[in-house]
């Protein structure tokens, strides 16, 4: 009997620690959370829900607070995606994205000969789209907000008018498009002057601005004084955006893409949004291996995940886009027996060719500059927000009146097929420009909930890398048993079919593990690379308090109680 004892014991000490949740590394709270990219916005929405407002409340706190503390991507001049989760387990999500002008044409952004003009769909007033961000938060507060707007508005009011203290990333940053800002504005605009670690940036003209909103709601911003200001600002600068764009604009209530991986229960962002679609994918294609198992960015995890993320890239851009004008094929795509054929030529001793994966000509690359938010309140409602400007500070375009920067969104459309974008971006033909629709996006605002309870609530900036960086941060706390934090501190890598490239951090993977997989036939990126997202999140631990996972790589942070 003894000879059977040890490696029995063994394998149920084994089953045992591996089902053990892990220590939190990150900050702990017993009642509530917001995790977003700058301390002085995760404390509006805590102080917030600490006064008895909700997650939704604190939502619409913490994304006009980022407008003020965080403005190369919060913003209330571009758009974005919220998932929902309410605490008795109902969810849903809300597109805010923004949408192209009634003037847009799939041509706009060509010459008498087809080429497409340089700058034009991202730098100034012809790059930006109808913002959405003011319309979402108002429709959250409407549909679920238990504060009075006031109430909420009021601190950030305040932020705006007192100002906020410039970090050192944050001035490194003003400084690199110091130049840009006054090409695209004045000598004169607000971003033009030189700003340094420990100065203090107000905001009188956005505070003013807040206080039309609060007075007058949505149409405070979307007609009257303030959208006649804004589509003149914009016009007068060469822009499309007009009263009549503004005053049509509103949100979309959407069915998120739900679905299973072992034994969570993964909820995401549906189209205009890629995320929820493609990440479905990669978990379904993956599920069949064991990579808990495999062993973190191993070798074999780094295989399996890279091939499943070939494969559901190859068919973002070529099938997806705005779904009030295009068919998506989703009961194809995300079908059982599809995907598992897309993995039949898979195998650990060599890599697939992208140029063997189908569907060919679609490049994706998209902007890296966009923030993303966690919450979860004390009733266990959770929010999860991707919002964004497309590139760092959009259009670059400040309307100094207004106080606030425009998006340079229409970028994300498809200029014209099989031509790239500022980010190498080749679109298709789902994507191409229509007035009034809403561009392609690879925000990723995702919630989980393990054995029918909120588990996590997570999500990035980083462009076409959201989806992967979102996927790995799941993994490796369901997968590799992380804490949040650890889960979200850990190095990650990319593919994303075109380029036919895997991309890892500067940390955290090592020569011999580059050189064996290019041995193999994997491309490896032998640049120093950029960091790969800023993630934030939030894990339920097994006792219902929270941990916090505040990336690193920015200036995020936890915020609760």
């Amino acid at each position: 009997m003894k000879k059977f004892f040890l490696p029995i014991l063994v394998l149920f000490l084994f089953i045992h620690c591996k089902n053990q949740p892990a220590i939190p590394t990150g900050l702990v709270v017993e009642k509530a959370m917001v995790v977003s990219a700058r301390e002085e916005a995760s404390k509006v929405g805590a102080d917030i829900m600490a006064n008895g407002g909700n997650a939704f409340d604190a939502m619409v706190g913490t994304q006009l607070a980022l407008a003020v503390a965080y403005p190369r991507a919060g913003n209330i001049g571009g758009g974005g995606f919220m998932v929902y989760r309410e605490a008795d387990g109902a969810i849903g999500s809300l597109d805010f994205r923004e949408k192209a002008p009634k003037s847009a044409h799939r041509d706009m952004y060509l010459d008498s000969l087809g080429s497409v003009i340089i700058n034009m769909s991202t730098l100034g007033a012809t790059s930006v789209g109808v913002p959405g961000s003011v319309a979402g938060i108002l429709e959250v507060h409407k549909k679920f907000g238990k504060l009075p707007l006031a109430a909420i508005f009021e601190p950030v009011i305040t932020m705006a008018e007192n100002g906020v203290v410039v970090t050192a990333k944050q001035a490194d940053m003003l400084a690199q498009y110091r130049e840009v800002f006054t090409e695209v504005n004045s000598d004169s605009t607000k971003f033009g002057a030189v700003y340094k670690e420990g100065d203090i940036i107000t905001y009188p003209k956005l505070a003013a601005t807040l206080r039309t909103i609060v007075e007058k709601g949505k149409d405070g911003f979307y007609k009257g004084e303030i959208a006649q200001k804004l589509a003149n600002f914009i016009q007068k600068n060469g822009g499309f955006v007009t009263e009549d764009d503004l005053a049509s604009y509103d949100v979309v209530w959407r069915k998120p893409i739900a679905f299973n991986y072992k034994g969570l229960k993964i909820i995401s962002m549906s189209p205009p949004s890629s995320g929820g679609v493609t990440m479905n994918q990669i978990f379904d294609m993956i599920a069949p291996f064991d990579i808990g198992t495999f062993g973190h960015n191993s070798e074999k995890t780094i295989q399996v995940f890279t091939e499943a993320s070939r494969r559901a890239y190859a068919d973002r851009n070529y099938y997806l886009g705005d779904p009030d004008f295009v068919d998506i094929p989703l009961d194809v795509l995300l079908k059982d027996s599809y995907l598992e054929d897309r993995m039949t030529d898979f195998s650990f001793d060599k890599a697939t060719k992208s140029s063997d994966v189908s569907h060919g000509k679609v490049e994706i690359v998209e902007s890296m500059e966009t923030t993303h938010y966690s919450i979860v309140d004390e009733e266990g409602n959770a929010v999860s927000v991707t919002t964004t400007l497309n590139g760092n500070f959009g259009s670059k375009l400040y309307c100094d009146e207004l106080g606030f920067f425009l998006n340079n969104e229409m970028d994300d459309f498809s200029s014209k097929a099989g031509v790239p974008n500022m980010f190498g971006l080749i679109g298709a033909e789902a994507n191409n420009i229509q007035p009034e629709k809403r561009m392609l996006s690879s925000m990723t605002p995702t919630i989980v909930e393990k054995e029918g309870e909120l588990w996590m609530v997570v999500g990035t900036p980083g462009g076409s890398t959201i989806i992967t960086a979102v996927a790995q941060t799941i993994l490796n706390a369901y997968e590799f048993d992380m804490s949040m934090q650890d889960a979200v501190n850990a190095p990650r890598f990319h593919h994303q079919w075109l380029p036919d490239i895997v991309t890892f951090e500067p940390e955290g993977f090592s020569t011999e593990l580059k050189t064996s997989l290019k041995a193999k036939g994997y491309f490896i990126n032998e640049e120093r690379t950029p960091i790969i997202g800023k993630v934030d999140a939030i894990r339920v631990l097994a006792d219902g308090s929270l941990e916090g996972g505040a990336d690193k790589r920015g200036d995020d942070m936890a915020v609760g109680f």
